[in-house]
């Protein structure tokens, strides 16, 4: 186990106010009864990768800085001959984060990232799919600090999708909320 000087700011804060909240609000008899964050994962998605494979690298190199993590390379699963993409070429790359990097990704992206879009108005609240996990696009990787502008090959976008273990949308709605996550006003 980690010591308290080692223990995310996020995780610290969902330990001592979400957790409360959300049994206050829920009505859970157990503080393990609360639902939590399981896993973050962040894929790019370059079909140019089937004819060059540099833009793919420079964007797995990215991912790996902006995570703290080496990015695998993803691969086409069948051929799409309007792509020119074939079997087995590389057209991606994802990272899967767990435990205490995935509390610094999410801290550094609620907290320093989101806010650096330009004419950001909210994330929608209707993105959560039928297991009540989250998903929404960025459509640039230069909004993390980590990212030097001049070093950037070609600027892209990225999916992120925050798994949680949550019950029920309404659930896993209160959870991200009550992290910071910032969704739109109705």
């Amino acid at each position: 186990m980690t010591n308290k000087a080692n223990t995310p700011r996020l995780l610290e804060k969902y330990k001592t106010e979400v957790v409360p909240k959300m049994m206050e609000q829920f009505a859970y008899k157990n503080k393990m009864q609360a639902p939590k964050v399981k896993k973050v994962v962040l894929n790019v998605g370059l079909g140019i990768g089937a004819q060059d494979i540099k833009p793919l690298e420079a964007a797995a190199q990215e991912l790996a800085i902006i995570t703290g993590q080496k990015a695998v390379i993803t691969r086409a699963k069948k051929a799409i001959s309007n792509f020119k993409i074939r079997k087995g070429s590389a057209v991606g790359c994802k990272v899967t984060l767990r435990r205490i990097r995935m509390y610094e990704f999410l801290d550094r992206l609620l907290n320093v990232a989101i806010p650096r879009v330009k004419d950001f108005r909210g994330l929608s609240r209707k993105s959560f799919d039928k297991n009540f996990n989250y998903s929404f696009g960025i459509t640039e990787q230069i909004i993390f600090p980590e990212i030097e502008y001049d070093t950037v090959f070609k600027i892209h976008g990225m999916d992120i999708t925050i798994n949680t273990d949550a019950g029920s949308s309404e659930e896993a709605f209160e959870l991200l909320r009550l992290l910071g996550v910032p969704f739109r006003k109705k």
